[in-house]
This record gives C-alpha cells, sequence and structure tokens, in this order.
C-alpha cells in the first residue's frame, strides 16, 4: 500500500516545518490523499512525475531512474518521471504487475495561472477498469468483479457482479448455502470467470487471496442492496429489472452497486456503453472446476503456456472479437441442446455453401468494433480508431452477401443462427456516413497533432489549414521578389519552430540589406532578418495552426458525442461479427481435419465412434483413433494398461468431444452421440500444492472429494490412478470404494483408470461396469504401444519395459525383475484381495481359511526356491554344455 509519510502530510496541513513545502507540492499531496494506494502519476510539462514513496516504488517496478526534487523535513524529496508519450508503455507494466495509477493532468492554462497550474485526477487505471487497447489481452478478457455476502441465521448469500469494462457487458449471479459451502461455490465460480480485480468490502472474510487477484477493499457502505438496485435501474434505464431475470436477488444487486460506483470513479464519467445486463444461474452451464479445466487444457496447458491448447488449436479468427468469443465459449458450454445444436446448423450451413475463405477474407479487414465502441462511450477513442471502425463498417455488406448465400433448406432459413447474425450486420448508414465525412483517410495519431479530419468536413477548419497549407508557395513568391529587389542571389525565405519565419543573408552580401529588414539571429556564416510583411504573414499564419488544432480538439469532442446514439447498434454489430468470426473458425477447422457433426439427444448416453485428441493428434505423426460407449446399463469402464499406453489421453479426448459438442463444435470422431451432461469432472496427474500446505496424496484426496460430493447421473467424470499416493492396500481400498460410490450412487458415465487389477473384478459384481484397456505388445524385453481400446483388462502393467525404455540402468531392471518373481509368488499365498476382503475375526469360516491354506507353505517355499534359482540365472552368460546342466539342476529341484 502507497501512503504518503505521515510528517509530510502534517508539514503540508500545518506548513509547521523547518522548510516550507513549495504550493506545486502542497497541490501534489492534496491530490495524493484522495488517492492513498495508487501511484500517482503527476503531469508536469512534457513528463509524469512521482514523488515520495511513490517514486521509490516506481523506479524499482519501472527499472527507472530515482532522483531527488526539493526539501521536506529537512529530507530530500524523491521523484522519478516517465515522459508522457510513453505513458502506455509503463502503465502496462504496472498493471501487470497488479498496480493501479491515477493520472494526473493539468487543465488550467499556464498563461493565466497564478501559481501551480490547476491540476486534475483525470483517469484511474486499474488491472479491471482497462480500455486501453495498449494495456489489454487482444484475446481475453479482463472484468472487474465485486462480491457481496448477506448473513441470516446461518444461512450465507452472495452475490457476484462482474463487468467487462471493454465490451460494456454485465452480470450477476447469487447462491446461498453453509458457510463452508458458498466458499467452494466461491471458488469455483472465481475460477470460471477469472476476474482481474475484485472488489469487497472491508469486513470481507469469504477470502483473503485469489491466485494472485488484485483484491481491493471498499467501504461496506458501497453495497446497499437498495442503493444498489437504484444504481442498476439508473444504468440500465428501466424502470424494472424483471426483464433481465433479475427478480428477487439481494446480494448481487449490492455488489453490483459498488462495482458500478468504482468504475464510474476510475473512468471519470458515466458508463453509456453499460447498457444491458445478464442474470446468470448454476444450471445454465456445464461445470468444470479448476482441476478439470487445467487437466484438459483447454486455454492454458498444465506447465502454463498458452500452447498447445485447444483454443490455440482452434483459434482461426480473423478477429480480436471472434477469439474472445471462442474462448468464452470453450469455458461457457451451455447445457441446453438447442444453443449448441443451433452452431451445429451454422457450421454445417457454411461448409456446404463454401463460404468459409471468403468470409475469413472479409473478417481479417474488421477492426475490433467492439472495443472501439467502448472507447466512444467513454471518450477515449484516438482517431485511428474511428477510421478503423470506418473501414470495418465498409466491409458489412460484403459479409451480410456471404452470409445470405448459406440460407437453404434444412440449414435453419430465416429464423437460424445465420439469420440472426445477418439481421445484427445490417449497415448503420447515419453512423458510417458521418465517419466517411468526418474522418480524413489516415488521420494522424493523436488529436493534438492535427490532420484528423476529412477536407471538405468544416469549412472553417479548411480555410484555416489553407493559410498554413499555403504559407510554402508565399515564402517561394517572396524569395523571388526579394532576390530581385535586393540583388541578393542566394537570399533564402525558411521556417523553422525555434524562430518562426526568416530571411538568410551570408556574411558577404549583408551590405546589400534594405533598411526594413530587422536582424532576428546572427549565424557563423550568415544572418537572419525579418521584414514587416513577413512579420504579418507570420502572425496570420501561426495562429492559423493554432486555430486549427483548437478547431479540430471541438469538432473532435462533437464527433464522439454524435457518435454516442449508435454505441448499441455499434455493439449489436460487433457481437454478430464476433459469432460469425467464431463459428466461420470451427468450419475451417472441422473442414481440414476431418471432424464430425455430434448428435445431442435427450436419452443418457456417450457414444464415441473413431474419437480422437483434437490436440495431440496434431503433435504426432499416427494418431490411433478408439471408440467410447455408455449407455445407460453401462456406466463405468475400468481401463487398465501400462503407462504411456494412452489411458489418460482416451481418457481426455473423451471429455474433450463431449465438451465441443455442448460448445457447439464439430467434434474429432467418425460419429458422436451424446446425452445430456451437467458437469465435467477429472482427476488426473499427482501434483502437490506446497504453499497450500497440501501433500500429493491430499490434493489427490480433495478432487475426489469434490468429485464424489458433486457428480450426478448426468456427470461425465475421468478418474485416473486414484489411491496411487499411499500404501499398496490403503490405495487400493479407497480405489474401490470410490468406484463403488460412483457405480451406485452417483451413477455417472466414468472412466476408471487404474493398475489395481483387483479392481478389474467389479463387472462381476457390478454390471453397469465393464473393463478395457490399452493394448501393448512385449518383444524380447521391450515394449510396443498400440494405444488401442479393446475389450477386457489387461494382462499385466508392463512396469518395467516403460522403466527401461526410461533409461533406468540395466542393474536395477535386472534386480527389479527378481524381486518381482518373489512378490509374485508370495501373492500365490496372501494376495491383496485376501487383505483387503478378509473376513473379521468373529467369522467362523476364517480360522478354517487358514487351516486349508496350511498345507500350501511347503509347497510355496519349494516354488520360491526354484524361482530364484531361475531368478539368479544370467542366460547371455551360459555355455551350452552350462545351459543343459543348469537344465537338469531346473529340473531336479523342480522334481523335489
Amino acid at each position: 500500500m502507497t501512503t504518503v509519510p505521515k510528517e509530510i502530510n502534517a508539514a503540508a496541513a500545518k506548513k509547521n516545518s523547518a522548510e516550507k513545502l513549495t504550493p506545486m507540492m502542497q497541490q501534489y499531496l492534496g491530490i495524493k490523499e484522495n488517492h492513498p494506494t495508487m501511484l500517482v502519476f503527476y503531469r508536469m510539462g512534457d513528463f509524469y512525475e512521482l514523488f515520495f514513496e511513490d517514486a521509490e516504488k516506481a523506479s524499482r517496478l519501472l527499472g527507472i531512474t530515482l532522483t531527488a526534487r526539493g526539501v521536506a523535513s529537512g529530507n530530500p524529496i524523491k521523484m522519478c518521471g516517465v515522459p508522457f508519450h510513453s505513458l502506455d508503455g509503463y502503465l502496462a507494466k504496472l498493471v501487470k504487475l497488479g498496480e493501479s495509477v491515477a493520472i494526473c493532468e493539468q487543465i488550467g492554462d499556464p498563461a493565466t495561472s497564478k501559481g501551480p497550474v490547476e491540476r486534475k485526477v483525470m483517469r484511474v487505471v486499474t488491472p479491471g477498469t482497462l480500455t486501453d487497447a495498449d494495456l489489454l489481452p487482444e484475446k481475453a478478457e479482463r472484468p472487474l468483479l465485486a462480491m457481496c455476502s448477506i448473513t441470516q441465521r446461518k444461512t450465507v448469500t452472495t452475490g457476484l457482479a462482474w463487468l467487462s469494462l471493454a465490451s460494456g457487458a454485465l452480470k450477476l449471479m447469487e447462491f446461498s448455502g453453509d458457510s463452508s459451502t458458498v466458499a467452494v461455490r466461491l471458488q469455483q465460480e472465481l475460477e470460471r470467470i477469472v476476474p482481474a480485480e475484485i472488489l469487497s468490502g472491508d469486513n470481507g472474510n469469504l477470502f483473503d487471496d485469489y491466485a494472485g487477484t488484485h483484491i481491493n477493499r471498499v467501504p461496506d457502505w458501497h453495497f446497499d442492496v437498495v442503493g444498489g438496485h437504484k444504481a442498476l435501474l439508473d444504468q440500465l434505464g428501466v424502470a424494472t429489472l424483471t426483464g433481465f431475470g433479475a427478480d428477487g436477488l439481494g446480494a448481487a444487486f449490492g455488489a453490483a452497486g459498488a462495482l458500478l460506483r468504482y468504475a464510474q470513479s476510475t473512468q471519470g464519467r458515466g458508463l453509456q456503453h453499460v447498457r444491458s445486463l445478464t442474470t446468470e444461474t448454476e444450471s445454465e452451464f456445464i461445470g468444470l472446476d479448476a482441476a478439470t479445466r487445467r487437466n484438459l487444457e483447454l486455454t492454458e496447458t498444465i506447465r502454463g503456456q498458452e500452447s498447445p491448447t485447444l483454443f490455440s488449436l482452434l483459434d482461426h479468427c480473423r478477429t480480436a472479437m471472434g477469439s474472445r468469443m471462442l474462448r468464452h465459449w470453450l469455458h461457457h458450454a451451455r447445457r441446453d441442446q438447442k444453443v449448441a445444436r443451433a452452431r451445429h446448423e451454422a457450421i454445417a450451413a457454411l461448409a456446404q455453401s463454401e463460404a468459409a475463405g471468403p468470409l475469413a477474407a472479409t473478417l481479417a479487414q474488421v477492426p475490433d468494433i467492439e472495443r472501439i465502441t467502448t472507447r466512444i462511450a467513454l471518450l477515449s477513442a484516438r482517431p485511428r480508431d474511428l477510421a478503423a471502425l470506418r473501414d470495418g463498417l465498409l466491409q458489412l455488406p460484403a459479409l451480410r452477401g456471404d452470409v445470405v448465400r448459406c440460407y437453404g433448406p434444412g440449414q435453419g432459413g430465416e429464423t437460424g443462427l445465420l439469420a440472426a447474425i445477418h439481421a445484427a450486420l445490417a449497415t448503420p448508414t447515419a453512423c458510417l456516413d458521418l465517419l466517411v465525412r468526418a474522418v480524413a483517410q489516415e488521420p494522424a495519431a493523436m488529436v493534438r497533432d492535427g490532420g484528423v479530419f476529412a477536407t471538405g468536413f468544416d469549412a472553417e477548419l479548411d480555410e484555416l489549414r489553407a493559410l498554413s497549407e499555403n504559407a510554402g508557395q508565399f515564402l517561394l513568391d517572396l524569395e523571388t521578389r526579394e532576390r530581385a529587389r535586393t540583388g541578393i542571389a542566394n537570399l533564402r525565405v525558411e521556417y523553422n519552430k525555434v524562430h518562426g519565419f526568416y530571411i538568410e543573408v551570408t556574411h558577404g552580401q549583408t551590405d546589400k540589406v534594405p533598411d526594413d529588414y530587422r536582424r532576428r539571429q546572427t549565424l557563423k556564416n550568415a544572418e537572419r532578418y525579418i521584414t514587416p510583411e513577413l512579420k504579418v504573414f507570420e502572425d496570420k499564419a501561426l495562429s492559423a495552426q493554432d486555430k486549427a488544432l483548437v478547431r479540430e480538439k471541438m469538432l473532435y469532442d462533437l464527433l464522439l458525442a454524435d457518435l454516442a446514439p449508435h454505441i448499441g447498434t455499434l455493439q449489436t454489430i460487433s457481437q454478430g461479427l464476433a459469432q460469425l468470426d467464431t463459428l466461420n473458425a470451427l468450419t475451417e477447422h472441422a473442414q481440414q481435419h476431418n471432424w464430425a457433426a455430434p448428435q445431442l439427444v435427450d436419452e443418457p448416453c456417450i457414444n464415441i465412434v473413431e474419437g480422437r485428441h483434437p490436440v495431440v493428434e496434431k503433435q504426432i505423426e499416427r494418431f490411433i483413433a478408439n471408440d467410447c460407449r455408455f449407455v445407460n446399463e453401462r456406466r463405468l469402464l475400468l481401463i487398465t494398461g501400462p503407462n504411456m499406453g494412452g489411458k489418460s489421453t482416451f481418457m481426455r479426448q473423451v471429455a474433450l468431444i463431449t465438451l465441443l459438442a455442448y460448445v457447439g463444435s464439430y467434434v474429432p470422431a467418425a460419429s458422436a452421440t451424446i446425452g445430456p451432461i451437467d458437469r465435467i469432472f477429472t482427476r488426473i496427474g499427482a501434483t502437490d500444492d506446497l504453499a497450500g500446505g497440501r501433500s500429493t496424496f491430499m490434493v489427490e484426496m480433495t478432487e475426489s472429494a469434490a468429485i464424489l460430493n458433486g457428480a450426478t447421473e448426468h456427470s461425465l467424470v475421468l478418474m485416473d490412478e486414484v489411491g496411487r499416493g499411499t500404501s499398496t492396500f490403503d490405495g487400493l481400498a479407497l480405489a474401490w470404494a470410490i468406484a463403488r460410490h460412483l457405480i451406485d450412487t452417483s451413477r455417472s458415465f466414468t472412466l476408471f483408470a487404474t493398475h489395481y487389477f483387483e479392481l478389474t473384478q467389479l463387472p462381476d459384481s457390478h454390471p453397469s461396469a465393464a473393463n478395457v484397456h490399452l493394448s501393448a505388445v512385449e518383444h524380447k524385453d521391450s515394449i510396443v504401444f498400440l494405444h488401442a481400446v479393446q475389450a477386457g483388462p489387461a494382462s499385466q502393467s508392463y512396469g518395467l519395459q516403460v522403466a527401461q525404455l526410461a533409461g533406468v540402468p540395466q542393474p536395477v531392471i535386472k534386480a527389479a525383475r527378481k524381486h518381482l518373481a518373489r512378490l509374485e509368488a508370495q501373492a500365490l499365498d496372501a494376495t491383496p484381495q485376501r487383505d483387503l476382503f478378509a473376513a473379521p475375526a468373529s467369522d467362523p469360516y476364517a480360522q478354517e481359511e487358514e487351516e486349508e491354506a496350511a498345507p500350501l507353505a511347503a509347497l510355496n517355499a519349494a516354488q520360491q526356491a526354484l524361482l530364484d534359482a531361475i531368478a539368479d540365472l544370467d542366460p547371455d552368460a551360459l555355455t551350452p554344455r552350462d545351459a543343459l546342466e543348469q537344465l537338469y539342476q531346473l529340473k531336479r529341484l523342480a522334481a523335489a
């Protein structure tokens, strides 16, 4: 937290220190007092300066030089600064580090100011309130989220409100339960929404940190429910929220009130682009917890990289709007099958009409209209934003033409998704006409540079520009006349920004200078003069330049105001473009990689024929496709097979194909028929949480508990090697009990991979379970993975062969083989099943079983001796005679 030292505040307030603070520093401290937790960038000429602890912190974070300016309380005032034209780069770095910045600008006129020029914080930049293109990730949202909790009789109701300021999308959600249930649910929702910044009350105690996200404490009274409800009505310009599905909410209104207050304060103005509200419910999307999102590598690999992921594979989008929508769809697959079916139909129409290629080419010429619209609403759009918007809107007729050609029988006709997109892409004639008339073909980057408006848009501006632009011809004419009048052949009439207009004469010709020349500057080899005629023109020309810049600034403000009524239309267009771009990208990928249209049905089933992992198949030369069949009577597949045999890949591909089908995409399979799905759970891999004080096994059991508590008969569950993090018998017991619970209680569709071969007996007593295995063949001491899923359990795990492939030294492999032989022999007498499911002491059959087992002891000893002898043999070191002798000895040992 950045604060001004108390003694400095005291000096500013009471002015009783030995050294009086300057008026400028007093002004700075007054501004800093209102933004104590932020870095204050204080504009001074061409620089933004920081002082005191802000300077120390910024110097450290930005790697800029720390200096000093003046003295306070006997100590130098630390200072650092950045050039005003480089601000965005420094802001981007600070925001990435989670810092917030208050931008303080000069709003007074230095020529008329007495004392320090008046300054004011014009903008606050925080991680969750970014709108500048240079500060935002192009293909992801950075929402601001507020949370409010109300407790009544041990029931906690938590409301969430989150806003993507860059798009204007405002959403609400509310859920209730006991404190532990709400805490778990809150964590899940935050993992789904991924806010860049969280607002919580001063006394909020549901959590203190979320994955490093910046948490901002604001006064509790900001979360007033009644005030929040009124703020929403005012923001949306409506008399009731019934049309937004927000009836009956409470805590969510409190969160929305705090959210809107904070967002408005950071922008210094109203949020006129926030015009709609979405109320989300738990049952709306297919549930994906953090472990599932991580294990399926939807938008980030397990190692935290951006590729290869499902998103990086599918992102053929030509616009940033489409990429953001694709990312949102992957994390927010709707349970409602009608939504996915409409997208499937649109992809089929695009593929059949062969419109994907032309659409992609046209979409590539469309800018980020969604974010440009936001900047127009916030009055922060730059001239080139408007030029890009103009050029993008000019592409709408071509896009609509390509879309309308996709209509046809069986493709939705005038009621399908493409028809809705076609309607959304109607050209906003008045808006486009204004942009075409107003904005220059290639405007300057900033309004202050001039050259923003097209010729003919404003007569007064054209006249002022003419004065400046005609200066060149006037100077040529003047130079010609003066050379003739003075007889100085090398006389030159020129201009520079420092000295204005002047006539330059070399020292050897100065005796010919007329009396009306007035010396302006002396150089080493020449003299520079001004004449009354040139002075009059200079005043007029320079005045015209200044007036033209002032005129352009005024016209630009009016242009943004005139574009404001079109904000809603532009938002509709941007949504239509994003949908079209996303559907087109999915179509392109499906066509290029032989993906098929899935069938979504009402009956519980997952039937995938020749399914493939969408990402892995791109990374290897030849991918083996596999089937997966779940029906109501077949709900758990026990998967056995060697490590590296493809169990995890097979499990993940089933989950990804299921998810893709509900996203609305085609799927990597020959065919796929999928019934209702409410959640997808995964328990894959072995990781620890050292920072959280959780071992690998604790993480494994925590994830397993979440699955057992949350899975339903409509859930898809992936369980990989559960129970391997503890002792053999403990792990086997847990794995057996978890599998039983999933079969009998949850009744989920479950892929259960294990190396506990004892579990392969479950289908004998539970008909809804079945065994499958990933095949492999052994060649000498090596192994060949076939990666094919076949019916029945695996014959062995091939653990030693895999270890050999990994490079484990041969003596270790040999010793392991010898010890494995001993363990397998001992297992004849004391199997894991007997230890796990042994009869209790009071069982009358227990002693009888032990008596029956006793005669086997001598036999087991003989077997062990034989096995030890075999294990000690080294066939490669034996001569034929020695081998024959060893064979006779083994025969005698066996006969004994």
